[in-house]
């Protein structure tokens, strides 16, 4: 039998969660349902991120991601507090390690200051030193407002939220979307278990935005191809080398912000990630294939004007992902006494990432319209740092669009 909603959002990741959370605040008496195909929310980037609550420090002045970043961590900090998920302010330092990267880090300085980033400050090879000890560099950036927290926690939290609000809205796991069916006053969402029947479609569904998008069908030009983020983390022996978080100044030419050290909310400190082109999406481990990712990602024109574009990159981050010693050779960029003992192979995450047909990485939020339904085509880091002021921003635009009152 069909249950009837207002709303339907399609994917249980932070975002998703975040939207149908401000939509319950926003429209108490509309019932709002978020579908997850896995059994449990927020299981892929979400979960499978540094955990580090962003300060605004590296996005164009002015851009959707600047505002939204700044204005998120602090509405997620508060949220933090008022809902008792750990978190802790623990700031960073971003540390030049060669002259040529000087310029970049006082551009990454001055947007900082020019997106209202509270806290920041240059500092000297002697201050980096105070701040982290084993740290060595040219010149670096304090960050005190950065933070650290477990955002599949925040998701969870969202969702119980949602769950326990009075409209009867609800997030539904284990309900893999697989078709939609439109008449003149919906859409009826059909799941391998069930089918759910809505006015409004929403879908914000991460590494698998494109195929939602489409079988919902709109059309879209992008496509959404994974990069692999490995980690190692510090050994008992390496932990005392590293206090807080510490990042190099990142390449300006990619959406990456290069290997780094984070402290994590639930103990220990991860080095990584490198950024990896995946032969399967949602395939946790180096050898991971799927065939059908891979015919897809390779049927893309953007995905060669990518490859020839950054094949030099490629092969570097490659070399990094299958050797250990090639990984702390980038780590001791940062921390020069590092030793092959004081680190250890961990886990992965997998992070979506939108290419246009010229192959060039989507910077941006990008979000097409279809008839009764919103598609997040792109939800770029930082996603889950600005997740509240990005639901905010889905759930406004579902509210005009729409039409709801």
């Amino acid at each position: 039998m069909e249950q009837n909603f207002d709303v339907i959002i399609v994917g249980g990741g932070i975002v998703g969660l975040a939207t149908a959370y401000k939509l319950t605040l926003q429209l108490p008496n509309h019932k709002i349902l978020v579908l997850e195909k896995e059994k449990e929310v927020a299981m892929h980037q979400t979960s499978h991120n540094s955990g580090v609550i962003h300060s605004g420090l590296y996005y164009k002045p002015g851009s959707y991601k600047a505002i939204n970043c700044v204005k998120g961590r602090r509405e997620l900090v508060e949220f933090a507090k008022q809902y008792k998920v750990p978190h802790d302010i623990c700031g960073k330092i971003v540390v030049a390690t060669d002259e040529s990267e000087l310029p970049h880090m006082h551009k990454v300085y001055n947007n900082g200051i020019a997106n209202g980033v509270e806290d920041i400050e240059l500092i000297t090879p002697t201050q980096i030193k105070e701040i982290e000890p084993h740290c060595t560099g040219i010149a670096g950036i304090r960050v005190g407002c950065t933070g650290i927290i477990d955002y599949g926690d925040v998701a969870k939290m969202y969702a119980n939220l949602i769950n326990n609000s009075n409209s009867g809205s609800k997030v539904l796991t284990s309900q893999k979307v697989v078709g939609f069916e439109k008449d003149a006053n919906g859409t009826k969402v059909i799941t391998a278990k069930s089918q759910f029947y809505a006015k409004y479609i929403i879908t914000t569904s991460g590494l698998q935005a494109d195929r939602i998008t489409k079988k919902e069908g709109a059309n879209t030009d992008s496509a959404i191809v994974g990069f692999r983020g490995d980690y190692f983390d510090l050994t008992d022996k390496g932990l005392s080398k590293v206090k807080h978080l510490i990042y190099p100044v990142p390449n300006p030419k990619f959406p990456f912000l290069g290997v780094h050290f984070t402290r994590m909310i639930k103990g220990g400190v991860e080095c990584g990630p490198n950024a990896v082109f995946v032969f399967d999406r949602e395939g946790y481990s180096k050898t991971a294939f799927s065939l059908k990712d891979t015919a897809e990602a390779f049927g893309y024109k953007g995905t060669w004007k990518f490859f020839a574009k950054h094949w030099r990159f490629g092969l570097d981050e490659y070399r990094g992902a299958f050797s250990k010693t090639y990984f702390l050779k980038r780590l001791r960029k940062l921390i020069p006494d590092l030793q092959m003992d004081d680190i250890v192979e961990a886990r992965c995450g997998i992070r979506a990432m939108a290419l246009g047909p010229d192959g060039e990485m989507l910077d941006d939020f990008k979000i097409e319209k279809n008839g009764n339904a919103l598609h997040v085509i792109n939800s770029p880091s930082p996603a889950a740092t600005a997740s509240l002021a990005y639901g905010g921003e889905i759930a406004n635009m579902a509210i005009d669009y729409f039409n709801l009152k």
